[in-house]
């Protein structure tokens, strides 16, 4: 999935999987409950919500849904680099209302220049080193003016060997095969986002574990 000429059939069935893997193991909640947090502590009209490697657009989907079930109005933009998962996404979520769809570099200068009210990305700051999530954070503080919610996975010995055992069973992709237990190794302990937020500059954070294996970071600015 760091291929960002990756495109095709492959593509395609790999963000299906993730896609059921994720509603499967309970992480989409992760998300909207930190969203729900921020915004009850921010009253506002309105707000933009910007996804971060987005995807397939699926997580956008989840969010716009809850955001009309609680009459929550808000406008969605979803950024990915690989174009090709962009277009992707426009298709498959074609019937939402109104979504934006970024192909963008989060290191780019242009990424933290387009301000929105919060950010929320999930399984994605696994794919970094620390120093570059250190820089992605420093780049997200600077553009939301409210908060980040990160949901993502938790280094344990259980989640390695489930995700491995579950994919080899039922995925078709090699891709999620290979992926999904790498991910799970490139993933966080407590101690490492605690160490990561502070070498951003982040004081404000706070830090959840949920079922099954998975992290929630809410940074409040």
């Amino acid at each position: 999935m760091d291929d960002l000429d990756c495109s095709g059939p492959v593509l395609e069935q790999t963000l299906r999987e993730l896609k059921t893997i994720n509603r499967w193991l309970g992480g989409n909640h992760v998300t909207t409950l930190g969203l729900t947090q921020l915004i009850r502590e921010n009253p506002q009209k309105h707000y933009e919500i910007t996804d971060i490697g987005c995807g397939g657009g699926d997580m956008i989907r989840v969010m716009s849904r809850w955001a009309q079930k609680h009459e929550i109005p808000a406008q969605f933009t979803g950024i990915d680099a690989n174009g090709n998962i962009i277009e992707f996404a426009k298709v498959r979520q074609s019937d939402l209302p109104a979504i934006r769809w970024r192909v963008q570099n989060v290191f780019e200068p242009e990424f933290a220049a387009e301000k929105t009210d919060l950010i929320t990305c999930t399984l994605f700051t696994h794919h970094f080193t620390d120093v570059e999530l250190k820089e992605l954070l420093k780049a997200m503080k600077s553009k939301a003016r409210l908060g980040i919610v990160i949901n993502d996975l938790h280094r344990h010995r259980l989640a390695y060997y489930s995700i491995k055992w579950l994919t080899k069973l039922f995925s078709r992709s090699p891709m999620v095969q290979n992926d999904a237990p790498l991910s799970v190794l490139r993933s966080f302990s407590k101690t490492d986002w605690e160490r990561v937020l502070k070498g951003a500059g982040i004081q404000r954070f706070q830090i959840r574990w949920f079922w099954a294996f998975r992290w929630q970071v809410i940074v409040r600015f």
